[in-house]
């Protein structure tokens, strides 16, 4: 056996279930905090998890610069090097080296860039890609895609598309199974139905254990993005887990949950909190505002974080003002926790057979 997925309950398209591993079961729907580098940025693996985190998501572009996925694997794997003992995503690297290298060759075989660290030429391909993710020891490896940008003409897309369906077919082959791992195909096609029906039927047609939709949280804003998620999730089999790769807002993850997705990553929470917003069921705050600098109240009554239970807004107000590490941390904290509640609260709805009343 490699994953099993259970669903447990259903309202209209939403549904909720759980996710098994050999490091663990995840929840779903559930949202995923990025540990880029192999780390939660500031935050302790034991106050991840105390948030309510049951997965998290690493970065195969950068673990493969830096320490090195050999190194990884030389440190016993990414669970034990970060002492995170809970499931682990690895994406593939086809974004990173979108969004990040200045200069990339696309080619059937894969991908030559030069790392944004020090210029230095790599390649990724669908074989090296699925072995480094195996090198680090991820529960869910991510098949290697070409991720491309928006907008994008309906020609481009199709290219596009049809080199991240060969490349899955090579990432499947590469892939080693074994027990509580397992693999996503990714589903390509920018915001086309005809070009996103055809990658459907194609990816799942190879046997992957999940299924992710690519393409989206590129610039196309929310409307577009639904529009998407309308009919998208429809073409990927009932019985495995859907996952909307790089999303994060908390009304994106609403809608998309809406729509039957299952799974979501954003860097939204943590830089956020690092940036001095927080987010709570009434909305953001910016707590730099000076409005805060003298209120003793928690960021939000009825959050049992941390920085709820302990801090009131005034002190975080000050350590953000004058840059206490400290600040970042506790904001950090809070949004963490917030995200992991809003999930929580929005199993409970799908679970009682309710539509959501909340936006936030």
């Amino acid at each position: 056996m490699s994953l099993k997925f259970e669903i447990f309950s259903k309202h209209k398209k939403s549904r909720t279930g759980l996710l098994r591993t050999a490091h663990g079961n995840i929840q779903t729907p559930a949202f995923m905090p990025v540990g880029t580098r192999g780390t939660v940025k500031g935050i302790l693996p034991e106050i991840v998890e105390q948030t309510g985190a049951e997965i998290l998501l690493g970065n195969t572009y950068h673990l493969m610069l830096k320490p090195g996925a050999e190194r990884v694997a030389h440190l016993g794997g990414l669970h034990k090097m970060m002492n995170w003992n809970k499931p682990i995503l690895t994406d593939s690297g086809g974004f990173q080296v979108m969004s990040l290298s200045s200069l990339r060759k696309i080619t059937e075989d894969g991908v030559l860039f030069n790392s944004h660290i020090d210029g230095s030429k790599h390649m990724l391909s669908p074989e090296t890609s699925t072995n480094i993710q195996y090198l680090l020891d991820s529960n869910i490896t991510m098949a290697f895609d070409e991720c491309s940008q928006y907008p994008i003409s309906h020609e481009d897309a199709e290219i596009s598309m049809e080199l991240t369906n060969r490349w899955a077919d090579r990432s499947r082959i590469a892939f080693v199974k074994r027990y509580g791992y397992g693999q996503f195909g990714i589903i390509q096609g920018s915001v086309y139905p005809d070009l996103r029906k055809k990658s459907a039927d194609y990816i799942t047609k190879i046997g992957f254990d999940g299924f992710a939709i690519g393409g989206l949280a590129v610039g196309e804003g929310q409307e577009v993005m639904f529009n998407v998620l309308d009919y998208l999730p429809d073409f990927m089999p009932e019985n495995k887990p859907r996952y909307l790769m790089g999303v994060g807002k908390p009304s994106d993850i609403i809608g998309a949950v809406k729509r039957g997705v299952d799974m979501f990553d954003c860097v939204i929470p943590t830089r956020s909190g690092r940036n001095g917003q927080a987010f709570t069921k009434n909305g953001t705050i910016n707590i730099r505002n000076s409005k805060y600098i003298n209120v003793q109240n928690p960021i939000e009554h009825d959050c049992e974080c941390i920085a709820c239970t302990n801090y009131s807004m005034a002190y975080i107000h000050y350590l953000v003002k004058v840059g206490e590490m400290l600040g970042a941390i506790l904001m950090t904290i809070h949004n963490l926790t917030y995200y992991q509640n809003l999930m929580k609260r929005i199993r409970n709805y799908i679970d009682e057979g309710r539509d959501f009343d909340f936006q936030t």
